[in-house]
């Protein structure tokens, strides 16, 4: 028999005794050792598959580990680790090179990111299963609430409302990469081993339910602001700002309850279908085999991708000005597309991974949770946050973003009706984030960034 069919057929019982024992039964009213797949003893309190089998840090084996990272395309990733002392010293030695530094510590935020991701990743593999899943998403989300806090404490202008577009933009920017690029690219990359994928409709179905229904939620003041336009009789006050900071407290409360849902009431449920999906990971013995971070490496690990992506993203936005009023790239195209696409690279290189090796239920937990927890608790914070330093931060979306999303939604929605997904499925996504971000890239800014009616008011060009 092929060594990966001995993990198929594995019980699903974590532990396990000493190879030379003959018996998992008490002995003298104390439970044996636990040892894991390598023969590590497991460490109270961590799952199996997570024992690392070492204890404190160890330089050399930290730095080849997080080198190694999740995948090959992981791996290839790091090799641009080198640009991330680049770009903080071209911020301070150079600050008029403004171009020069966008770039840098764009490119400079993807390894940063990945590193998030991977040490997410390990700390995940220690705990429950369900727990250790809504943690990693949790971590990936950390680099767009930084992006997003920075950009708020640095909004400037006379009202302090310089950097509301970027950040509305990027809100639902963030959703559409998760839901058109990354889905579709996970859709393509499982597609392209097999005929077709399968996936459990309790992740599928509450998905794409809790998006339609947080999707309409960030939605709906936008329609109220946009009916109220054209009417001299009753214009837009501060009702409009009342309705989107009522509907983020009323979408943080949506998101606790997903929260239980999904960690309490139906952890069963989930668990079980992480559990069947992990045994049908086509590597899963490499998986098994390979060293992993022990949980002092994942906590110094994640403390300095935090500070990386803390300093990166400074510098980043910093920049915005330049490239949206000099370079004349439009205020939609930055939020909508290029910001998502920097902060999500973790959770995207994660989740095509997944379905890479045929476990789709991860990968869709990976998108769609991401997604949810950008509409339910990043966008929310981000609102109550604004209204408390003094920012003019609401819900009122471009028409043309509020419109893509909600079309998006519906998409997606038809494909993950049926509970499998195909390469034609995937490719179909990612030509409609292509097409959206065509229309991103024309998109004229508002009027206070030179655009609007004006003929500058077109960016991209």
């Amino acid at each position: 028999m092929a060594r990966s069919d001995l993990y198929v057929t594995e019980p699903k019982t974590e532990a396990t005794v000493p190879p030379h024992s003959s018996s998992g039964q008490r002995s003298g009213g104390m439970h044996l050792p636990r040892f894991n797949h390598n023969g590590h003893e497991v460490s109270k309190g961590i799952a199996p598959e997570g024992e690392s089998g070492r204890r404190g840090i160890h330089p050399l084996k930290f730095l080849r580990i997080c080198f190694r990272s999740s995948s090959k395309v992981s791996m290839a990733v790091n090799v641009l680790w080198p640009i991330v002392p680049v770009a903080i010293a071209l911020h301070f030695a150079r600050p008029e090179w403004h171009l020069a530094i966008f770039i840098t510590n764009y490119i400079a935020m993807v390894p940063a990111a990945n590193l998030i991701g991977f040490a997410g990743q390990e700390l995940a593999r220690k705990l429950p299963k369900v727990f250790g899943v809504v943690l990693e998403i949790t971590l990936g989300s950390v680099v767009e609430i930084i992006l997003f806090m920075v950009l708020l404490k640095t909004s400037g202008g006379e009202d302090r409302s310089e950097n509301v577009p970027v950040i509305q933009a990027a809100i639902l920017g963030s959703i559409l990469a998760n839901m058109l690029l990354c889905l579709g690219a996970c859709f393509f990359a499982g597609g392209l081993k097999r005929e077709e994928q399968k996936f459990h409709e309790a992740i599928s179905e509450a998905g794409s339910g809790l998006m339609l229904v947080a999707g309409m939620g960030l939605v709906l003041p936008t329609v109220y602001a946009n009916a109220l336009a054209n009417r001299t009789d009753e214009p837009i006050g501060e009702e409009a700002k009342t309705i989107s900071r009522a509907t983020a407290l009323i979408l943080l409360a949506a998101f606790l309850v997903y929260m239980l849902f999904q960690l309490k009431s139906h952890d069963n449920l989930y668990a079980e279908i992480f559990e069947k999906d992990e045994l049908q990971d086509a590597d899963r013995h490499k998986d098994l085999a390979k060293e992993k971070l022990t949980l002092t490496e994942c906590a110094i690990a994640l403390v300095i991708a935090l500070a990386c992506v803390s300093l990166i993203a400074v510098f980043l936005v910093e920049e915005i000005p330049f490239m949206v009023e000099e370079r004349h790239v439009s205020d939609a195209f930055v939020g909508l597309i290029l910001l998502p696409l920097v902060e999500k690279a973790a959770e995207h290189l994660t989740a095509v991974d997944e379905a890479w090796d045929n476990q789709m239920n991860f990968a869709l937990a990976h998108v769609l949770g991401a997604s949810i927890q950008t509409a339910l608790l990043n966008t929310p914070l981000v609102i109550i946050v604004g209204w408390c330093i003094g920012v003019p931060m609401d819900m009122q979306f471009q028409l043309f973003d509020a419109v893509a999303l909600i079309l998006a939604i519906l998409v997606v929605g038809s494909f993950l009706r049926d509970g499998k997904s195909n390469y034609l499925e995937g490719t179909l996504c990612v030509f409609i984030y292509i097409i959206i971000a065509v229309c991103a890239f024309y998109y004229p800014n508002p009027a206070h960034h030179g655009g609007g009616g004006g003929e500058g008011g077109e960016g991209g060009h």
